[in-house]
Order: C-alpha cells, then structure tokens, then sequence
C-alpha cells in the first residue's frame, strides 16, 4: 500500500506530538466558543447568514471574477489569472525576473503552499522568505505546516528552541519572549533587503477592488513597508460582493481562527501607493489561482469554496487533535482538509480517497464553521464517489458490509439481532474470531453492548401515555 491511512500514522506519532496539538486545538476551539457566544446572541444565526454569502458567491464567480478584475485595473493593480500551481508560481516568477528581482519576504498565505511558490522560486535562484513566525520555523525546519492558522501546532517550544541553536539564532532558549526576539532580529533586515513583497488575501471585494489581510503579527505590513512591488496569491473563491459584508466576515473569522473579536493587524489595500502616500509599493500584482477550483465549482460539494481558512473545524475535529495535521498528506488538513484536498488532486483522486473517511461524522466541524459548510454531508458524497470508482484507498481497512446491509434492511432480522446483540460483549477484546475482520479490529475498541431496550422502552412509554390519557379523561 502507497498510503498511510491517518489512523496508521496516528499510532505512530510520538507522544510530546499528540499533546501539543490536543492542547492546542482544544485550547482554541474553548476559547471560540466563549468568547462567540458571550458577543452574540444567536452566532449560529450569523453563521447562516456569512454562508448564504459566500454561497452567493460560489454560485455567481462567472459575474464576480470579471467584475472585481475590473476595479482593480481601475486602481492601478495588474491582474493576472493562473488556472494551474504551475502557471501561479510561473507568473510569480515572471513578475520578479522583469524587475530584476532577487530577494522576495512573504507573508503567510496557504495558496502559496498550495503551489508550493517557496520551493519553486529557490530553485531558480530567488530567496523566498517566510515571515510569519510559525511559517519561518517550518522554513528553516524544512517541515510542512500542520494547521491552517497555528503551522507549528505540533511543535512545543523546546523543539523550537532547538531548531533556533542549530540554525545560528542563539543559543538554546525556551523561553517565548527570548523566541519571538530573535526572529525578529533576523527578520528585520530580511525586510530592508527585500525586493518584492508577497501576501496572499483573506477577501477581495468586488465593489471596491481592495484586498483584505488579517494577521496578528504585523509582519504582512513589513512585507510591503519597504519593497517596491507587492503581489498578491489569491484563489479564486476569496470574493466577497461588497465592502459591507466584512462587518461580518472580519467578526466571524477572527471569532473563529483565535477567539478574538478583531485581529491586531486589518489590512485594506485598494492599490499600490498613491501620488499623496509617502510609502508603499508603487506596483502592485494580483495573481488569481485556480488550480482546480473550477472542477470543485462544477462537483456536488461545491459548498466547500465556501471556505475562509480559519481552522476551527480542525480545532474540534477528535480525528484531526489525535493525528495532527501531517496526517492528512497535504496542505490542508483536518475536516477542511478530507473534503478540499481530494477534489483539488484532481486525477491524484483516488491516491486522497480514504481522506473523506478521517471522520466520525459527528457533525461538530459543521456547527462551529462560520459559514456554515455542511462538511459531513460533502464527506459522505467523496466517500461515495471513491467507492464508485473503485478506489484502493477508499476501500482500505473497511470490512465487507454487504451483511450489514442485508440485517439493517429486514426489520425481523434486525429485531433478532438486537436481541441476541449481547453475544458481542463475549467476544474476545482484541480480535473478533473472523479473519476478514481481525485487521480490522486490531486497531478499534469493540464497546460494551448497550443496545436492544429502544423498542421496549418506547412501548411501555406509550402504555404509560395512554394510561394517563385514559386517567385524565
């Protein structure tokens, strides 16, 4: 088998691992929820709401794409349109090779990770800086991020300390603030030296033509404080149809990403620097990636396009906090992940087809994302579509269900099996005496049997009901 199915890799993630991204994700997922619910009222009514927007959008990028491409030339950005990682990084690279440009600082932006820009760039001679902090760490690591928002989530300091010692930062030094410094030492004149600047957009809105950033550490501002030239990686998706829809969107993403009411550092960039500004890049590029957004615009779950990046459904997935976000083999992990990374493989589908069954469909990813993507329903859509074209991955590990179906298909037989359910709390504990199953088993817990006493329950219910009835007449 090529693939490692995330329940293997879970087994075999080490322990300090497993509790730096337990804690991390249950940390952020509590403090969303309280600080949601403790702002609004009803949030799952404005959950619906920033969803029937972005669906909007999803539904109308035929109308959106040429409309926001012309306010932006109408404030003086150059647009250009990637339908490939490929032609994204490529375009990137033609805007640096006509300015002579050696030295690029980047901001964080997940489609960039997504193409892969980093690695592309380097080999041709360009140094390509991450700047955000979690992001610089997996650079010089030479790891991947594990998270949509927190990329080092599965790294506790100690590990960091370390990788600062072996890369010249210092000495060995735990400490957050001694960190954070040293970073920033070295940063600094990786700004000063920069040529261009990179960022990605968290929205672009149609009406204005301006771009949207949010961060917390100000770096994206350093990025484009002394560099001549900005470019921006956006998908596709990240359209909202007016500014006024921000006073939605900026409150639920910030609620959701990191449990604040508004991140430290909103950016609104209309264009490049203006006659009037005395700083800023005085060009400005807008590079608009596909890369196979289209196909998912055209699928049954186009619902996740939907999607702002903020991660809380990986905070509350039970799958994600066990396996980490390396688990999931792409860029995007987590509940998010198991939906958008198969679609976006493209022919590579049936390499991503178990990814959709990294779930317990518990529903949790759907009731905390801020737009309301019905992500267990999409999940159970891919499911079906791996097992309709026959995928090696979507089968792995899964039992013959054909009996299943028969039993849960027959009401007498499924009433005798509840009956005689009992039996199963005899089996052994460790594997089931079956041995198409015992692979199966051997990496599951069978629970106590407790089933059985619905229908009995609900029958004396009603007679209890109706003797009342009776009684009160």
């Amino acid at each position: 088998m090529k693939f490692q199915q995330i329940d293997e890799y879970a087994a075999r993630l080490r322990p300090e691992t497993k509790a730096a991204v337990h804690g991390g994700s249950k940390a952020g997922h509590e403090k969303r929820t309280k600080v949601l619910f403790d702002h609004y009222i009803d949030p799952d009514q404005l959950r619906k709401i920033a969803g029937e927007i972005k669906q909007h959008v999803v539904e109308n990028l035929d109308t959106y794409l040429p409309a926001v491409e012309a306010k932006l030339r109408a404030n003086g950005v150059h647009v250009h349109w990637a339908a490939t990682a490929e032609a994204a990084n490529q375009a990137v690279y033609s805007i640096l090779q006509a300015r002579g440009a050696k030295r690029m600082v980047k901001a964080k932006t997940m489609v960039s990770e997504e193409t892969e820009l980093g690695r592309f760039l380097e080999e041709r001679g360009i140094e390509c800086v991450e700047t955000d902090l979690g992001e610089f760490i997996v650079q010089i690591d030479g790891d991947h991020p594990s998270h949509i928002v927190k990329p080092i989530i599965h790294k506790n300091r100690r590990e960091i300390a370390t990788s600062f010692e072996r890369h010249g930062l210092g000495a060995y030094n735990d400490d957050p603030e001694t960190i954070t410094r040293r970073a920033r030492v070295h940063l600094r004149h990786k700004y000063l030296e920069a040529d261009v600047g990179l960022t990605g957009a968290n929205f672009v809105v149609a009406e204005s033509g301006r771009l949207v950033l949010v961060t917390n550490e100000g770096n994206s501002r350093f990025c484009l404080a002394a560099t001549k030239c900005h470019i921006a990686m956006v998908g596709i998706e990240k359209i909202l149809p007016k500014d006024r829809d921000l006073g939605l969107l900026l409150n639920l993403l910030a609620r959701s990403g990191t449990g604040q009411q508004l991140t430290v550092y909103t950016e609104f960039i209309a264009g490049p620097r203006g006659p009037a500004q005395p700083d800023g890049p005085e060009e400005m590029h807008v590079v608009f990636v596909d890369n196979g957004r289209t196909d998912v615009l055209a699928s049954e779950c186009r619902d996740i396009l939907r999607c702002i990046r903020c991660g809380a459904c990986l905070n509350v997935c039970p799958v994600y906090r066990q396996a980490s976000g390396h688990a999931y083999r792409s860029v995007y992990p987590g509940p998010v992940g198991a939906v958008l990374s198969p679609l976006l493989a493209g022919e590579r589908f049936p390499a991503m087809a178990d990814l959709p069954k990294a779930s317990s469909l518990c529903g949790a990813c759907n009731e905390v994302c801020p737009v309301n993507i019905p992500i267990p329903d999409l999940l159970l859509r891919l499911r079906e579509k791996g097992k309709r074209e026959g995928s090696e991955a979507a089968a792995a590990g899964t039992p013959a269900m054909g009996g299943w179906a028969v039993m849960a298909s027959q009401p007498f037989a499924w009433k005798a099996a509840l009956a005689g359910g009992r039996i199963m709390n005899l089996l052994p504990t460790k594997y089931v005496p079956v041995a198409a199953l015992q692979a199966w088993q051997s990496r599951r817990t069978l629970p106590t049997w407790r089933g059985g006493a619905f229908r009995s329950w609900l029958h004396d219910r009603r007679k209890e009901r109706a003797g009342s009835g009776s009684a009160a007449s």
